[in-house]
C-alpha cells in the first residue's frame, strides 16, 4: 500500500525550492523511448527473413492471409509487418482520448509508469511472437498494448509542463515532444547494433533485440516517471505575472472541462487544422526515400538516366543518398518541434499555424516545378522545411489548446485532439500511395507521378488556412464555474502553495533544487540524443558530396 500511495498525485506535488528544469528531461526520458515507434522499419527486412535467415522464404501463393498470420514455416511479408505503424498511431490516439481524463486525476507519475509497463511489456510480448513466429502476438504486443503505452507516455507530461512553464508554454512542450521525434535517431542505430550482436546462423537477432530494448527503455522510462513533479496550485515562476487579458484575447485565464470539448466548435477547428497539417506532412515523411529516388533518378549520381534505366549498382548508390535524405528530414522534424513551438511563445499559436499552412501551400505547390527543373538543393530544402513544420505542428498544439481552453485539463483535451493524428496516420499514407499508384498505372512516368500528389497536399493545407482563420476565443458558457473548477481540483488532488511547501515532494526539495541534479538529468537524456544526431548527420552528409 505504501508503494501505491507513493504513486498518488498528491505525493508528486513539488515542495519549496524544486527546480522546474528537472521536469523537461523527465519528459524527454519517456518520449525518447516511445519515439522508437518511428524507427520500427529497421526491423522489417530482418523479420522478413526470420525463417529463411539469409533470404526470405515465401509462403505458398495459394495460402490465405489468415493462414499466413499463424504460419510458422514461411516468412512474413513486409506489408504484413507494416500494419504495426497503423496500430501504433490508431491506439496512440485512442489511448490518449480514453485515458486523458484519468491522467489528469492520477498524475503524470502513475501515467508514466503505466506507459512504461505497456510499451516495454509490449516489446516482450512481441519478442515472444518473433520467437514463436506468430505475427498476431507482435500486433497485440507492440501494436495494441505498446500503442496504449505510446498514448499515455505521449500526453503524460503535457499538462505538467504547461503548468511549470506558464511563461514559455510552447518551448516547454516543444522540448518534450521533440523527444518523440528523436527517439528513432537513437533507437534505430542501437537496434541495428543489437541485431548484429545477437545474430546467429539460426536467428536474425530481432527477438533478442526486443528484449534488450525493453530492459533499457524500462529503466529510462521509470526514472523519468519517478522524476515527475507537479506544481502546487497558485505557483508561478519568480518575477513572472500572467499577462492581462487585453494583451492577448486568445489566451484565457479560465478553464474548460475535457468532457465538454466535443461540443465546442473551436476544438473541432483545431482538430481539423492538425489533421490536415499532419496528413500532408506524414504523407511526405512516408514516401521521402522513393520520392527522391524516382524524381531525380540518375541525376543524384551525375548520370542523365531515369530511375528505371539505372542498373543495380547505381540504384544502390542512390538508395544510400536517399537514406541520408531521410536522416536529414528526421533532424528537421526534431528541430522544428522545438524551434517552431518556442517561436509560438512570441508570435502566438494562431499566427504560427498560419505560417505552417501558408508557407506549406507555397512549398507543396512549388515542389513539382523544382523537380522538373532539376533543382535538387531547393527541392531538399523545401521538403526539410515542410518536415520541420510537421513536427512543429505537434509541438505547438498543446500550447494552442492551453491558450484557448485553460490549463486545468489540457492534458485530457490534448488526448482527445490526438484522434486527429490517428485519423491522419491512416489517410495521409493511403492518399499519397494510391494517387502515385494510379498515376503510374495510367502511364505517367515515375518522375512525374508525384505532381498531382503535391497539388492535392497543397489543397489540404488551403482548407487548413480557412479553418485556422475561423478560430476565435471561447464563449463564456463553455468554461467551468468556480464550483465546478473547485470540484475538479479536488479530484485532481491539487493543493495550494502554502500546504505544498511543507515538503511533500516525494524526494526532497533540497536534492531536487540542486543545479547538479538538473545537470545530471539533462546529461542522461542529452548525451544519447546528441549521439543520435551525430549518427544521423554522418548519414546525411552523402547528400552534399
Amino acid at each position: 500500500m505504501a508503494l501505491l500511495s507513493f504513486l498518488d498525485k498528491e505525493h508528486t506535488i513539488a515542495g519549496a525550492g524544486f527546480n522546474r528544469w528537472l521536469v523537461p528531461p523527465a519528459a524527454l526520458a519517456i518520449h525518447l523511448c516511445i519515439g522508437m515507434a518511428y524507427g520500427f522499419s529497421v526491423f522489417w527486412l530482418p523479420l522478413s527473413k526470420a525463417i529463411g535467415i539469409t533470404e526470405s522464404l515465401a509462403c505458398p501463393a495459394d495460402m490465405s492471409f489468415m493462414a499466413q498470420v499463424f504460419a510458422t514455416t514461411c516468412d512474413w511479408k513486409i506489408s504484413m509487418l507494416g500494419w504495426m505503424y497503423t496500430l501504433f498511431f490508431v491506439f496512440l490516439g485512442l489511448a490518449a482520448w480514453l485515458f486523458g481524463g484519468w491522467l489528469e486525476h492520477a498524475g503524470p507519475r502513475k501515467a508514466g509508469l503505466v506507459s512504461a509497463l505497456c510499451w516495454c511489456g509490449g516489446l516482450v510480448i512481441s519478442a515472444l511472437g518473433i520467437y514463436t513466429h506468430q505475427i498476431w502476438l507482435m500486433w497485440l504486443g507492440s501494436g495494441v498494448i505498446g500503442g496504449i503505452g505510446l498514448g499515455l507516455g505521449y500526453i503524460s507530461p503535457v499538462s505538467t509542463l504547461i503548468k511549470w512553464f506558464p511563461d514559455r508554454r510552447g518551448m516547454a512542450t516543444g522540448m518534450a515532444i521533440m523527444g518523440f521525434g528523436g527517439g528513432a535517431m537513437i533507437g534505430a542505430p542501437l537496434a541495428d547494433r543489437l541485431m548484429k550482436h545477437f545474430a546467429t546462423p539460426t536467428s536474425v537477432g530481432v527477438w533478442e533485440t526486443f528484449l534488450a530494448l525493453a530492459a533499457i527503455y524500462f529503466v529510462f522510462m521509470v526514472a523519468g516517471a519517478l522524476t515527475y513533479r507537479v506544481p502546487a496550485t497558485g505557483w508561478k515562476p519568480e518575477g513572472w505575472n500572467p499577462p492581462a487579458k487585453a494583451a492577448n484575447t486568445m489566451i484565457t485565464a479560465r478553464h474548460v472541462h475535457a468532457s465538454r470539448v466535443w461540443g465546442i466548435p473551436q476544438f473541432w477547428l483545431i482538430w481539423g487544422v492538425l489533421f490536415l497539417n499532419v496528413s500532408a506532412g506524414i504523407g511526405i515523411l512516408g514516401m521521402a526515400s522513393p520520392l527522391l529516388q524516382e524524381v531525380f533518378g540518375g541525376r543524384l549520381i551525375g548520370v542523365d538516366l531515369g530511375f528505371n534505366e539505372l542498373d543495380a549498382a547505381q540504384k544502390g548508390q542512390i538508395a544510400a543518398i536517399a537514406a541520408g535524405f531521410t536522416g536529414l528530414l528526421s533532424l528537421f522534424n526534431i528541430g522544428g518541434r522545438f524551434a517552431w513551438a518556442s517561436c509560438s511563445d512570441y508570435i502566438g499559436r494562431k499566427a504560427t499555424y498560419f505560417v505552417f499552412l501558408i508557407l506549406g501551400f507555397v512549398l507543396y505547390a512549388s515542389i513539382p516545378s523544382l523537380a522538373h527543373s532539376g533543382q535538387l538543393a531547393l527541392f531538399v530544402a523545401f521538403i526539410c522545411i515542410i518536415l520541420s513544420m510537421y513536427g512543429g505542428g505537434f509541438a505547438t498544439v498543446p500550447a494552442y489548446l492551453a491558450d484557448l481552453f485553460g490549463t486545468q485539463m489540457v492534458g485530457a483535451i490534448h488526448g482527445r485532439l490526438l484522434t486527429a493524428w490517428a485519423a491522419a496516420g491512416v489517410l495521409g499514407p493511403i492518399l499519397i500511395n494510391y494517387i502515385r499508384e494510379y498515376q503510374i498505372a495510367n502511364g505517367v512516368p515515375k518522375a512525374q507521378a508525384y505532381d498531382v500528389t503535391m497539388y492535392v497536399l497543397a489543397g489540404l493545407v488551403v482548407i487548413g488556412i480557412v479553418l485556422n482563420s475561423m478560430i476565435r476565443p471561447l464563449a463564456d458558457k463553455h468554461f467551468m464555474t468556480d464550483a465546478e473548477l473547485a470540484a475538479e481540483k479536488k479530484l485532481a488532488q491539487e493543493k495550494d502553495v502554502a500546504s505544498a511547501s511543507v515538503g511533500r515532494s516525494g524526494g526532497g526539495a533540497a536534492v531536487a533544487g540542486n543545479p547538479a541534479m538538473a545537470a545530471f538529468a539533462w546529461a542522461a537524456v542529452g548525451i544519447p540524443l546528441l549521439i543520435g544526431v551525430w549518427i544521423t548527420l554522418q548519414k546525411a552528409v552523402v547528400l552534399f558530396q
